[in-house]
């Protein structure tokens, strides 16, 4: 039996020396066969999701734009939908680079003055950074949780790197990037501590997550009764996998509740992913994803690039 992840701890290692801070983040080839690649073709990469998706909601910024350029609080999960396919291509698809700025191109004109009268824009530079944090953080967690075995410090700074390269993809600033993998967990944590707040798009996304909601779609087709029949499903272990994968300065700092019944729940269903999958084929389980993004991707094709509001 595969030792299980060590906890992640509630402040990162205070390795963010002046060096690591201003030299400039190291990038490292990104294509099939390397560990991003590996790991964002994995279904289990998608488990954190609602976690990151949570956090970006409580940055400032990301949780105005949210709140004044989409139907989010009509239908929360229209932008998961929307948004997890094209990310995801980036990386995986041959033309992940123009696919990138695409995405980066669709931002430019979401931007405004948040409830307490503070500019923000989508590119701006610490804010477009935040959002991929968030997606390398969900790809670090999962490997971290619902892997067998752990990446070694080699392999997470290898990892890093090609997520450095990843976000060049997107054409902007690369002045926030850390230089290395434990100045990112530095600034992220760091973030997580300070920078976050209950925005009303995360408001609501938490009220969802803790009590769910008959009003909102949680697929993309299907019909109401096929979601009535997912929700019943799926709620609970969404609840589970969402609170347990934040990072536990984040529960705290929001009173989301976590009870130790819930740690030992979500133990066992990470230990049930990491002894599942394998028995999963790498190849079945690289094709389910793709052919689960590329389905979404296809549904949700007619709202994805209409302009901002």
């Amino acid at each position: 039996m595969p030792t299980p992840p060590a906890p992640a701890p509630s402040s990162p290692t205070p390795v963010a020396t002046a060096a690591a801070r201003t030299r400039p983040a190291a990038r490292a080839p990104l294509g099939p066969g390397t560990l991003l690649w590996r790991h964002a073709a994995d279904l289990r990469s998608l488990l954190p999701g609602a976690a990151a998706g949570l956090m970006q909601l409580m940055h400032p910024g990301i949780g105005a734009g949210v709140t004044e350029h989409s139907a989010f609080f009509d239908a929360p999960f229209d932008r998961i939908h929307r948004s997890v396919p094209q990310i995801w291509a980036t990386i995986l698809a041959p033309d992940g680079a123009d696919r990138a700025r695409a995405v980066r191109d669709l931002h430019r004109a979401i931007g405004g003055t948040d409830e307490h009268a503070r500019r923000y824009h989508a590119l701006e530079p610490e804010t477009f950074w935040w959002a991929h944090a968030t997606f390398t953080w969900e790809i670090f967690r999962a490997a971290e949780l619902f892997h067998p075995g752990a990446l070694t410090a080699e392999d997470r700074e290898r990892m890093y790197a090609e997520t450095v390269t990843w976000y060049s993809r997107y054409g902007v600033s690369m002045r926030p990037v850390p230089a290395d993998h434990a100045a990112f967990r530095s600034k992220f944590w760091h973030v997580c501590a300070k920078r976050l707040e209950l925005t009303p798009a995360a408001a609501r996304a938490l009220e969802i997550a803790k009590h769910g909601s008959d009003t909102v779609t949680l697929l993309p087709v299907g019909g109401p009764r096929l979601d009535r029949a997912g929700r019943r499903v799926a709620e609970r272990p969404l609840r589970l996998i969402t609170f347990g994968c934040l990072p536990s300065i984040v529960r705290e700092r929001f009173d989301i509740p976590w009870t130790p019944l819930d740690q030992a729940r979500f133990s066992a269903l990470a230990l049930a992913n990491r002894q599942g999958y394998r028995m999963v084929p790498t190849g079945l389980n690289h094709w389910a994803l793709r052919s689960m993004l590329r389905y979404i991707g296809a549904q949700t094709r007619p709202d994805r690039y209409r302009p901002a509001a």
